[in-house]
């Protein structure tokens, strides 16, 4: 994933804390049985799946201590993360979602 990145960024300074990491999880995979891992491993509380048809996806959020993890899992044949799937079969970090406190100057700054 690292490899797509040629330079770095200037990131705007109003940007705030880590809000979550979004992992995909393959559809051949139980998006419950992923989110156990978390609980088992770190004792993390994890939400139950929220089907998102506006996103086409299922969620699971895992609340960390100081953030939280989003598990995505696809939600029928043409859900936007399949496309991401296909190129990454095991799954992976799909995203990351960072708080700001203006997000037009965000957005802006980082054009």
């Amino acid at each position: 994933m690292f490899r797509r990145c040629a330079t770095a960024l200037a990131l705007p300074a109003n940007l705030g804390r880590l809000n979550h990491i979004a992992i995909a999880v393959p559809a051949s995979r139980d998006i419950t049985e992923a989110a156990n891992i978390y609980k088992i491993m770190f004792g993390a509380q994890i939400s139950e799946p929220v089907p998102q048809h506006e996103h086409g996806v299922t969620t699971v959020f895992v609340q960390l201590p100081n953030s939280k993890v989003e598990l995505l899992h696809p939600l029928g044949d043409k859900s936007p993360i399949t496309g991401f799937l296909e190129k990454n079969k095991l799954g992976g970090m799909h995203h990351i979602c960072l708080e700001t406190a203006n997000l037009a100057e965000s957005i802006k700054t980082a054009k």
